[in-house]
């Protein structure tokens, strides 16, 4: 039988490999759609899916905080995803997901750091490369120009920040709830996205008009339910790198499916990011 500690760490690197192919199909999703109307669909996609899972598993509702700190992380998480789908509709994939996720790594480590103590020199060790490893699959040629144009650079901020968030609030939910949590979260993110199409005062998507937002929203959800069960297992720090490690699976998906080119610098990211996760898990 498996560890909770090996359990944590698996459930963190199927959240990475779940939301990769969650913001590869987010972001050719926003190259149709406003980032908005694209958030509608993998919003009410992302629902059917969490309230499907919460009643087979006869989960509770949440208490009052709980309910409170789990719309907060998703009113972050919400325009975290935004600028991030907007960055990588603009067709930039290699430079804004792997500056996002290592933007979103740092808040997350600190605060695991004062409230959980330190981690194994191993993990430590694990963290920096994780964070190199992101950085180098972001080293192309378009992420240099990107970010001298300065929108690269916002939207990956946004969005680290915006994740960031997410990842620390949802923490503080009552320990064992999984789905209710994220139910809540999500229909947050729902909240934001009808705001933000009322106040830029574009069209509400038709349900179907955007396969790919929907497929996006079922693997986000994904994404999510796997983090919230590496938190019930592990520290905050280690779930978060980890499941942070997605960029690596959002650039392979970008050069085998839009052929975009990746360096071997890249590939060398890849790598670390393995050997990292490695390092994690001792």
């Amino acid at each position: 039988m498996l560890s909770s500690s090996v359990l944590g760490v698996l459930s963190g690197l199927t959240a990475a490999f779940v939301w990769g192919g969650a913001d590869f199909s987010g972001g050719l999703a926003a190259r149709k759609q406003n980032q908005f109307q694209v958030l509608v669909g993998t919003a009410l996609s992302g629902l059917v899916v969490l309230i499907a899972a919460m009643l087979i598993r006869r989960e509770g509702m949440l208490d009052f905080i709980s309910t409170f700190w789990a719309a907060l992380a998703g009113l972050l998480g919400a325009f975290g995803v935004a600028a991030l789908y907007r960055g990588l509709s603009l067709g930039n994939v290699v430079s804004v997901a792997p500056a996002a996720a290592v933007i979103s790594t740092g808040l997350p480590v600190i605060y695991s750091l004062f409230f959980e103590g330190s981690p194994k020199v191993t993990q430590f060790m694990g963290f920096g490369l994780a964070l190199v490893g992101i950085w180098l699959t972001s080293g192309s040629e378009s992420m240099k120009l990107g970010w001298k144009a300065k929108e690269n650079f916002l939207l990956a901020f946004v969005a680290g920040i915006g994740f960031s968030g997410f990842f620390i609030l949802i923490d503080q939910v009552e320990p064992g709830k999984i789905f209710s949590p994220l139910i809540v979260s999500r229909l947050m993110t729902l909240v934001v996205a009808f705001s933000m199409i009322k106040f830029q005062d574009v069209p509400m998507p038709a349900l179907f008009s955007n396969p790919a937002a929907l497929f996006a929203g079922v693997m986000d959800a994904g994404g999510n339910i796997f983090y919230m069960v590496a938190i019930q297992f592990t520290r905050v720090d280690v779930a978060v790198v980890l499941s942070s490690l997605c960029p690596a699976v959002t650039v392979v998906l970008a050069a085998l499916i839009l052929k975009e080119k990746i360096l071997h610098k890249q590939w060398m990211g890849v790598v670390a990011c393995l050997i990292a996760a490695a390092l994690i898990a001792l």
